[in-house]
């Protein structure tokens, strides 16, 4: 039966070592390693059963009452002997100079690792958990809560038991005795108790409180989910993310709880504080441990499954999943299983996870076997590609990370990726990357290069070789060129094209390219890249005859940079029929080297190339070629024809009697019309229109062009035996021509098509003229009236003459009425009467002036300076 036990778990371990390397293709996000050294020694004699860490250092409690203290490598630095049975928790001040121990023979021990002070104290039944106050170090916080049955009593110096369980704070009086008082009573044994900042977080068998330190006060009751689970098989893992974020994991469940601050509104009798839960999901395993990692969660999960063979429930691997919290739900962003010691036979109480603040290291505690998870830096990023062969990943992620990584460099990733490519048989990619990896080491590119001319693939690296920084030997690029011209010549005449000359020795590539055109002596291509290679080399003539026998587009390039046009005179027609249009614009852009009238000479004998130019001229200048344009009316009309009227609408050297014998010789309606215009006869160019082109529309607008009574006349009696061509002007006769001539002119009974609509169109178009007569008289009118007040206005105003010779200044009106300056009232320091006007009236008998202010009943005088005198009314005059 034990044989039979022996093999299944064998078979349990191999299967989950296969799931592990099925979802390996997934990149964990922790990296783990045993902790050994001191501890592989403890554990092969001991079981852990507790742990706590700090920055500094790791306590480690065991089975058979024993603590060490370990560095961060496993080595044993301290061993205490504190109890002959397990420790149960260990608990450390944020200073880390003191511990407080449990165990399960009741003890329990407070002391300082480095001072003499030390507390001890005995319950009679097994004590779970201690938490020694996180400033422990300070005189004023000597304080530290633990669980247990028995209360300390003062009364009558004896000492009395309770079997209610209590959770008990122990403080330090003023006299260095310690003192105990019950923070909470009953609901069955407390086991997990986490003390951060002023809050104190403990379970018991019916949930998680929260006890405020400060206010004395407890401020929270979080039940218990799942009550069929035996709490000490089960226990609840307690976890501060912060000073007032708590993370409960129970059974399946987690909870995680913010302390908040209550209002001064809300606080009547209730505590200062209170708890939210912001998040609140369940897992799919039973939860032994939990850790935050920034806004994420670490859990370490117990695990069972059932076998498929013998149907049995077996204890797995635990799980060390990070998940993102949500409201209602989570979501897992990893999962390993974690091969430990002696899992087959551990339960959820076995396990424990602790964790490291400043350095995120989780420490997963299991009776045989303690294992670090540590986030994966970027060379772990790196080596996890790298072992799954995804080395262009790992090359990113090596020059996005250039400065972290330590164990790797960009170089050696590289050149192995190229080798995996090229092991792949992908050697273009391999060839492409190499653009980027190599860079400007010329050693490494000419070692690649020779390394694919044995695998003989040099075509493939070819486009990629450097060109200018760095430049390899001439020797690497010859070798491929003569690969190139054995085997593909489009492939070479590319190479050509691509490489400057300089790269390699020229002479030597031109020498076997005339080798191989012995062979092949028309051969385009190579006679092309023939022809390159004498550019390169400056032998512009040979290059000029390939490209012309050729009749390659490159010749136009060849004749503007190297400045050829004497050697073309005598092939313009070659060069027109090979691109007229390149050719043209060449040749108009130089004429200061090849005149227009070489080029018209050139061309004689082909008129239809000639006329190509000679258009091409004309529209960059319609005067440069004046001598040309009676010849262009034959071309025009020869080849195209769609130009000639624009052409003869330009031209101001066109021989118009000329232009018009050939258009009637052709019947060129259209250009016949232009030039009848033109010359004059306007008539009979409308009556060509009528009756050639039987166009009603073109007539009228021709007529609207012309802007002739008499053409009007001539089309109306053309027209008014035509009812088409009545409709058309009764549509568009009425803002040229009065529409009754033409309506009073038609026969009675003549049918015309849409008549009514012809009417009412004329109807709308005088009305439209009315409106635009009325609105155009009401502008007139109102703009004449407000500058006629505008004019009013500035003629009533005074002007100011200020004569420094005299001793005061006068004001003189265009009504020829003129005051002493001092004379004139000032409107801000005089009130007048309502409906009140002011007049002024010039001064006689050689007085000064007076001003008259008349109000209807009344008149008020205000006398000058000299004398004043009632004078008949005169025209008002407005005062500045």
């Amino acid at each position: 039966m034990a044989e039979a036990e022996e093999q299944e778990t064998e078979s349990l371990e191999e299967s989950t070592d296969e799931s592990e390397e099925e979802e390996s293709e997934e990149e964990p996000k922790l990296k783990y390693e045993r902790l050994s050294n001191g501890v592989t020694e403890i554990l092969q004699k001991d079981a852990a059963s507790c742990m706590t860490v700090h920055d500094k250092f790791l306590a480690l409690g065991t089975h058979y009452g024993k603590v060490y203290l370990l560095d961060i490598q496993g080595n044993i630095t301290q061993k205490f002997d504190v109890s002959p049975v397990k420790i149960n928790q260990i608990s450390l001040d944020e200073s880390g100079e003191h511990m407080g121990v449990c165990s399960e023979d009741g003890k329990v021990q407070v002391f300082g690792l480095y001072s003499g002070e030390e507390f001890h104290e005995t319950f009679d039944c097994p004590i779970k958990i201690i938490a020694v106050h996180p400033h422990f170090v300070r005189s004023s916080c000597k304080q530290f809560v633990t669980g247990g049955k028995k209360v300390l009593c003062e009364e009558h110096g004896t000492n009395t038991t309770s079997d209610v369980q209590m959770l008990l704070l122990f403080e330090r009086s003023w006299m260095s005795r310690w003192k105990s008082s019950v923070l909470h009573e009953g609901e069955g044994n407390i086991r997990s108790v986490k003390w951060r900042g002023h809050l104190i977080a403990w379970a018991n068998n019916m949930g998680v409180k929260i006890f405020d330190i400060t206010s004395k006060q407890r401020i929270t009751n979080v039940p218990r989910d799942d009550i069929s689970l035996r709490p000490d098989m089960y226990p609840c893992s307690l976890c501060w993310k912060d000073s007032v974020t708590l993370i409960i994991g129970w059974g399946t469940s987690v909870k995680i709880c913010s302390v908040k601050e209550r209002h001064a509104s809300e606080l009547r009798d209730l505590p200062s504080r209170y708890v939210e839960i912001v998040s609140q999901f369940e897992t799919e395993f039973y939860i032994s441990g939990l850790a935050p990692l920034c806004d994420q969660l670490v859990v370490l999960s117990y695990v069972k499954e059932v076998s498929e063979k013998t149907e049995r429930e077996y204890c797995a691997r635990p799980r060390l999943d990070i998940i993102q919290p949500l409201s209602e739900t989570c979501e897992e962003i990893s999962s390993d299983a974690l091969t430990v010691r002696g899992f087959q036979e551990n339960e959820c109480r076995d396990y424990h996870l602790e964790y490291s603040e400043g350095e995120s290291l989780f420490y997963i505690v299991s009776p045989r076997d303690v294992v670090v998870a540590k986030e994966r830096d970027q060379d772990d990023h790196i080596d996890w590609l790298l072992e799954k062969k995804k080395y262009e990943e790992a090359l990113m992620a090596a020059e996005i990370s250039q400065k972290n990584i330590k164990r790797h460099k960009i170089l050696d990733i590289g050149l192995a990726y190229i080798n995996h490519l090229v092991e792949k048989g992908e050697y273009d990619i391999a060839a492409r990357k190499c653009q980027k990896i190599l860079g400007k080491n010329a050693a490494l590119w000419e070692y690649e290069v020779y390394k694919f001319k044995e695998i003989g693939q040099l075509k493939a690296i070819s486009p990629y070789l450097p060109r200018g920084d760095p430049v390899l030997k001439p020797l690497i690029y010859e070798m491929i060129l003569h690969e190139f011209l054995e085997s593909d010549y489009e492939g070479f005449a590319t190479l050509i094209r691509e490489w400057p000359g300089d790269l390699y020795n020229n002479s030597v590539i031109v020498q076997a390219v005339r080798d191989h055109l012995k062979k092949d002596s028309q051969n385009r291509t190579l006679l092309k890249t023939l022809a390159e290679l004498y550019t390169y080399d400056k032998n512009y003539g040979n290059a000029l005859e390939i490209y012309l026998t050729l009749r390659h587009k490159d010749v136009f390039q060849l004749i503007h940079k190297h400045n050829l046009f004497s050697s073309i005179k005598d092939k313009i027609v070659l060069l027109m029929d090979f691109d007229s249009e390149k050719a043209v614009d060449m040749l108009l852009d130089n004429e200061d080297k090849i005149s227009i009238k070489k080029v018209v000479e050139e061309l004689e004998d082909r008129p239809e190339l000639q006329h190509v130019y000679l258009h091409k001229l004309f529209k960059r200048d319609h005067h440069k070629g004046q001598r040309y344009h009676e010849k262009q009316i034959s071309l025009y009309a020869e080849y195209d024809r769609p130009n000639l009227l624009p052409f003869l609408r330009d031209s101001t050297h066109c021989p118009l009697e000329k232009a018009l014998e050939i258009c009637q010789q052709r019947n060129f309606v259209e250009e016949t019309v232009y030039l009848l215009s033109r010359m004059g006869n306007s008539r009979s160019a409308l009556k060509m229109i009528m009756e050639e082109l039987h166009d009603v529309d073109k007539a009228i607008e021709f007529a609207k062009e012309q802007d002739d009574g008499e053409l009007w006349e001539d089309l109306i009696l053309y027209s008014i035996d035509k009812p088409p061509f009545i409709t058309g002007l009764l549509n568009n006769i009425g803002t040229h021509v009065d529409p009754i001539l033409l309506i009073h002119r038609i026969k009675e009974g003549m049918e015309i098509p849409n008549l009514r609509d012809s009417l009412v169109k004329i109807l709308q178009d005088y009305n439209l003229q009315i409106l635009l007569r009325e609105g155009c008289k009401k502008i007139l009118v109102a703009d004449s009236l407000s500058l006629l007040k505008k004019m009013h206005r500035t003629q009533m105003k005074g002007v100011l003459v200020d004569d420094a010779a005299k001793p005061f200044s006068v004001v003189a009106f265009h009504c020829r009425h003129m005051f002493h300056k001092e004379c004139l009232p000032v409107p801000s320091m005089v009130s007048w009467p309502l409906g009140s006007r002011s007049e002024v009236y010039p001064s006689s008998g050689g007085f000064s002036g007076l001003a008259f202010y008349h109000t209807g009943k009344m008149n008020l005088f205000i006398k000058c300076r000299i004398a004043y005198m009632v004078v008949p009314p005169y025209p008002r005059c407005q005062l500045p």
